[in-house]
């Protein structure tokens, strides 16, 4: 059995998500100790437990220690099996961390499937739903994933109450990539939504964004949609705001979000996400910080070697990185890449089922 040390790096929950994933997709025990020690309020809590337990119920696996507040645990995976599940957190955690935690298997299940999870969509420290939609999507078709998430209703904290829908169908391998060079920017787009809240939010969010984008002249489209509700018809527990940006290449797309927040202006908010994606844009490289560290666990256990440049090295990135040479044993190394980005080279190790 592989024991997991929860404390090394960020000492976060993506220790525990990538390592149960990536144990699952290998078929190894693990132990995981130490959960979340650097967290304030350490151990399992409602978000990492429904993950824990969905890739349990997806992997027939068996548990010690699943439990609120649990600070160990052993996981011991059985045969992935795919069908129609739900998962409820219970709370405003994350569904796309959830989610997160799944992406290690869903290439490996044994027929068409459809998981339904329950909670935040667009909440603090997480990736929003449609970052998830617009950015990641298309980088795991670049792995050859055949996967799709659909967003059925918001949910921000704390009130949660949001759904996502994922149809995955088995490909049974994963195709390394090759995104060292992005190629020519072709547009900006994104989406920025409120609930409960009146439709200028929306709006307001938007028109800072692409004022500050086109301020840049980066010579490019830009458009962002808009999403808001009749306050009648208004299917959410809210309120809630945000936006996401995404910036197009020819080979590669980038992402930069914003979530809004009591006392917030609109403006702020959209002018964040925009800074964040043009810090993005003007580092050259393929992937934005964030798609950096989430594709590792995928790119480990591909065939063959993946090569891509990432804006940033953080220490959720190399967090991952050691969870996946010690669950998986692949060679991972980085080396700067012009000025302001770095080159990752990831050989998987080729899982076939």
């Amino acid at each position: 059995m592989i024991v997991i040390d929860g404390s090394i790096g960020e000492g976060g929950g993506q220790i525990l998500r990538s390592a149960i994933g990536l144990a699952t997709a290998l078929g190894k025990d693990i132990k995981i100790v130490n959960i979340r020690a650097k967290r304030r309020n350490p151990g399992l809590q409602h978000q990492h437990l429904t993950a824990v337990r969905a890739v349990a119920e997806i992997s027939n696996a068996s548990i010690d220690g699943g439990y609120i507040g649990s600070k160990e645990l052993m996981f011991r995976p059985g045969r992935i099996r795919g069908g129609v599940y739900r998962f409820d957190i219970g709370t405003a955690g994350s569904t796309t961390l959830v989610l997160q935690a799944l992406l290690p298997i869903l290439p490996f299940l044994d027929r068409e499937s459809v998981i339904e999870i329950i909670g935040g969509t667009d909440v603090p420290w997480s990736p929003p739903i449609d970052y998830i939609r617009y950015v990641l999507m298309p980088i795991l078709k670049m792995f050859r994933y055949r996967i799709d998430v659909e967003l059925i209703r918001r949910g921000h904290y704390p009130r949660g109450g949001g759904m996502i829908r994922v149809r995955a169908i088995p490909t049974g391998f994963i195709e390394p990539i090759d995104l060292v060079d992005r190629g020519d920017l072709e547009l900006i787009g994104g989406r920025s939504h409120c609930v409960k809240l009146p439709s200028h939010v929306a709006e307001r969010q938007a028109r800072a964004a692409k004022e500050y984008l086109a301020s840049k002249g980066l010579n490019i489209p830009i458009d962002i949609e808009l999403e808001f509700y009749d306050p009648q018809k208004d299917p959410h527990l809210g309120p809630g705001s945000g936006i996401v940006l995404y910036a197009k290449a020819s080979r590669a797309i980038l992402g930069g979000d914003s979530l809004g927040e009591k006392g917030k202006p609109a403006e702020v908010v959209g002018r964040e996400a925009a800074e964040k994606l043009y810090e993005e844009i003007v580092s050259g490289a393929a992937l934005d910080r964030h798609a950096g560290d989430m594709v590792i666990p995928i790119a480990a256990i591909a065939k063959g070697e993946s090569r891509f440049t990432v804006s940033t090295i953080t220490l959720h990135m190399e967090t991952v990185i050691e969870i996946a040479k010690i669950l998986t044993g692949c060679e991972i190394n980085i080396s700067r890449y012009g000025d302001k980005s770095f080159l990752v080279r990831v050989r998987g190790i080729g899982i076939e089922r």
